[in-house]
């Protein structure tokens, strides 16, 4: 019988998986942030335009991602039993829901302009976003494609690749950003449009670095991942489905809590509006970080949980959320330290609305170091919770935490009580310290004191 991995071995082995990822995560937030500096500089109105057309496409985006995630755990379990069927069909599956998920999803953010004015925005922003999302709508395609890869070459602990090409693209993003959105180096000046014709581009080059990857490079050909692409397997499909819509559900229920907070934050005007968006910004930077350790932790999570390693799930998982802690606890000193340093990164020295959107952003950050250690918890349990492919309650609990709890707290707090920005931040925080419990304990209670009886 092996002898079970020590502790320092586990810190190891998700170090060596999830630093790539972490890495690839924050790259693909460097896109978003390069945009949000870039329009800063640019204008706020652009801003606060991009803010809601991002925060939209966000929101669709992390709907159909579910069955990209979905295809992490599995792979990772086919893997570990040498299944290199199952890791074909699982693969091939996930991007046959995702791409038929971003098409069906296109019509939505091509007429979002009537959806933004029915949720009482700006319609001078609201016509902005949509001139946003009519042409960076058509990245969901290759966005999603990127996450079924990330998601397959993680799972075969081919994490650096995932890591370099996302590198390109934040490259590939700032140069056609500065030139379209400022009409630098002989471009035209297009605003908003730029940032979405830089972002189209970006995803589309990085969909394609990836998938030639995962296609032809030698180790990974044996698993043919694109032979006869087109023919269906029915079985692989419901099996992703099943597992990936309570993981779409999930995710939706989170990031619709912060898209809700971001319409009721335009309620309260424009620059209180961008004041929000530098502010998510900046907390989506160092969620980023715990993202990549819970991806790190749902592979590992799935390679145990498939030969019932129960020693190692656990000790597996100790690891992880103790990484996870420290992370939180930086995050949360940077917050406090230096607020004004980290927003007026994102705003022009000359900008008129400067000082109104920083003292704003300043207030939100220190509400956002609250909720850091809770945010670093919920995400980690769920990408545990993951590995071992329970999604279903998990989906129930978050959607509990979040909207039944989480967003009236926000409404009540924000909007009703008068407190403002704080206020609906504050109630994002009792939402993220709920799920945050509840998820965890799921975990322990459950599937950490089991092993896979198959």
């Amino acid at each position: 019988m092996a002898k079970p991995e020590t502790y320092g071995q586990h810190a190891r082995a998700v170090l060596v998986l999830g630093l790539p990822l972490i890495g690839s995560n924050l790259a693909q937030m460097a896109l978003h942030v390069t945009d949000t500096i870039m329009l800063g500089w640019y204008d706020i109105e652009a801003l606060a335009a991009v803010v809601l057309g991002v925060t939209a496409f966000f929101v669709l985006f992390m709907l159909g991602a579910g069955f990209a995630q979905a295809v992490m755990p599995m792979v990772a379990q086919a893997a570990a039993a040498g299944n290199d069927r199952d890791v074909r069909r699982v693969t091939r599956m996930g991007l046959w829901l995702s791409i038929l998920y971003a098409v069906l999803s296109l019509p939505v953010m091509w007429f979002s302009g009537p959806l933004l004015l029915a949720a009482k925005q700006d319609p001078v922003v609201a016509a902005l976003a949509q001139d946003f999302l009519r042409i960076a709508g058509f990245g969901m395609i290759p966005a999603l494609v990127i996450m079924v890869l990330k998601s397959y070459l993680a799972a075969l602990e081919r994490t650096q690749v995932v890591l370099w090409t996302t590198l390109i693209g934040v490259a590939v993003n700032a140069a056609a950003a500065w030139a379209l959105i400022f009409g630098h180096w002989g471009a035209p000046e297009l605003g908003v449009r730029g940032a979405a014709i830089a972002s189209l581009l970006t995803q589309t080059l990085t969909a394609a670095l990836l998938l030639a990857y995962a296609g032809w490079f030698g180790p990974l050909r044996r698993y043919t991942l694109f032979v006869r692409f087109w023919r269906a397997d029915w079985h692989a499909f419901a099996q992703v489905y099943r597992l990936g819509w309570p993981i779409s559900l999930t995710s939706l229920a989170e990031s619709g809590l912060f898209s809700a907070a971001s319409v009721m934050m335009g309620w309260l005007g424009t620059r209180q509006l961008a004041a929000h968006g530098i502010a998510m910004e900046i907390a989506a930077v160092t969620f980023m970080i715990h993202l990549g350790l819970s991806n790190a932790a749902t592979v590992r999570a799935g390679r145990a949980f498939g030969p019932g390693d129960g020693e190692g799930l656990r000790r597996g998982a100790q690891v992880a959320i103790a990484l996870s802690v420290l992370v939180a606890l930086v995050n949360v000193t940077l917050f406090l330290a230096m607020p004004e340093t980290l927003i007026g990164l994102f705003l022009s020295a000359d900008d008129p609305a400067r000082a109104t959107v920083l003292a704003f952003g300043t207030g939100l950050l220190a509400v956002a170091a609250l909720f850091q250690l809770a945010d670093a918890m919920q995400v980690m349990a769920l990408g545990l919770l993951r590995g071992v492919q329970d999604t279903r309650v998990p989906m129930l609990l978050a959607v509990v935490s979040y909207w039944v709890v989480g967003m009236p707290m926000s409404y009540l707090l924000g909007i009703r009580a008068g407190f403002g920005g704080q206020g609906l931040w504050f109630g994002l925080t009792i939402g993220l310290v709920l799920a945050a419990v509840s998820l965890m304990v799921r975990f322990w209670r459950g599937a950490a004191l089991r092993t896979n009886p198959a």
